[in-house]
């Protein structure tokens, strides 16, 4: 995420013309673009992604097992 938002300041410095950058060729500019496709790339192929959607939807469900158990009086588990 931090070379994405890091492409759109190249090409903003770049369309502004704010030096050093104006002076850069369009190559170096564009770069951050390509790492980010390649990670999100590697993220999707390695599982990551999905494994990190599955943590959270996990962790929502835990917590709201939570709420409803403290709502009947019951204490919730501690985590194993």
């Amino acid at each position: 995420m931090y070379s994405l938002l890091l492409g759109l300041l190249l090409i903003t410095l770049k369309y502004l013309g704010v030096a050093p950058v104006a002076g850069w060729s369009w190559w170096w500019v564009l770069a951050p673009f390509a790492v980010t496709a390649a990670w999100w790339g590697w993220a999707d192929a390695s599982g990551l992604s999905k494994r990190r959607a599955m943590e959270k939807m996990e962790r929502r469900r835990q917590e709201r097992i939570d709420r409803h158990k403290q709502a009947m009086g019951v204490r919730p588990r501690r985590p194993r």
